[in-house]
């Protein structure tokens, strides 16, 4: 009988063992999970900043081609008020350069955000494909 006691104890101590084993284990897959989590948050964070900046860096540069036309339209304004004929003609150069710059300003800064935006998405893909395989290979 104090066979089957030593046995018992035995049993019940690996049976423990395993039970712990299996709760380290399910809290490690609720870590990763978690981690996960916020890993994905944290990049979703990243890629609206991200955007936000392009959108700011944007408008910036909108602003800047905007005050530059005006300042080329004044500056062709005062030259027109000086001499009405030669004026005209200024005034028709220096304005369709200025829009010339405005387009240019605005197709380089909407060049700049969807590059800016493209990155940032590349990027996000990237981490969450990243967070996946690490993720797949701790649940395995």
């Amino acid at each position: 009988m104090v066979t089957e006691n030593r046995s018992d104890v035995s049993l019940e101590q690996v049976l423990s063992q395993a039970e712990r084993a299996y709760t380290a284990y399910l809290e490690a897959q609720r870590e990763v999970a978690r981690a996960y989590h916020e890993n994905e948050q944290a990049v979703a964070k990243a890629y609206w900043r991200a955007r936000r900046e392009a959108a700011l860096a944007y408008d910036a540069a909108v602003a800047r081609a905007a005050k530059a036309r005006e300042e080329a339209l004044a500056q062709a304004r005062s030259v027109r008020e000086d001499a009405i004929r030669r004026a005209e003609e200024a005034f028709l150069s220096a304005r369709q350069a200025a829009d010339n710059a405005y387009q240019e300003a605005l197709a380089r800064a909407a060049r700049e955000c969807s590059e800016s935006l493209a990155k940032a998405w590349q990027m996000k893909e990237q981490a969450i494909e990243q967070a996946w395989q690490i993720y797949s290979k701790v649940v395995r």
